[in-house]
C-alpha cells in the first residue's frame, strides 16, 4: 500500500507560481507513475500531468509552458512547480499514484489541497 501526503497550496494572484509537494510512503517501489489531478467547483477531475519512472513527463494543454512536475527519489516526493497562474487554475488538486499491485493498477490518492487563483 502507499500513502500520500500533500502540502503546497494557497491563495495567489494571477501571475503567481506555487510549488505543490506530495510525498510518498509505504510500497513505493511500485509506483509506476505519479500523477497530479484537479477538480474545479462544478466540473470533473481531470488529469494534470505525469511523471513515470523513466522520467516522462506529459501535460494537458492548458499548462503546458507553465507547470512542471518532478520528482525527488531521495525525498520519496512528487513536485508540481505552478507558474503565470490563471483564475481557471483554481481547483483542488490532488496526488496520484499508479501502483503495480498483485492483480494490476491500484489508485492511491492524496487528501488533495487548494489552489485559488483570484485578484
Amino acid at each position: 500500500q502507499v500513502q500520500l501526503v500533500e502540502s503546497g497550496g494557497g491563495s495567489v494572484q494571477p501571475g503567481g507560481s506555487l510549488r505543490l509537494s506530495c510525498t510518498a510512503s509505504g510500497s513505493i517501489s511500485r509506483i509506476n507513475a505519479m500523477n497530479w489531478y484537479r477538480q474545479a467547483p462544478g466540473k470533473q477531475r481531470e488529469l494534470v500531468a505525469f511523471i513515470n519512472k523513466l522520467d516522462v513527463t506529459r501535460y494537458i494543454d492548458s499548462v503546458k509552458g507553465r507547470f512542471t512536475v518532478s520528482r525527488d527519489n531521495a525525498k520519496n516526493t512528487v513536485y508540481l512547480q505552478m507558474n503565470s497562474l490563471k483564475p481557471e487554475d483554481t481547483a483542488v488538486y490532488y496526488c496520484n499514484a499508479d501502483y503495480l499491485g498483485p492483480l494490476g493498477i491500484v489508485d492511491y490518492w492524496g487528501q488533495g489541497t487548494q489552489v485559488t487563483v483570484s485578484s
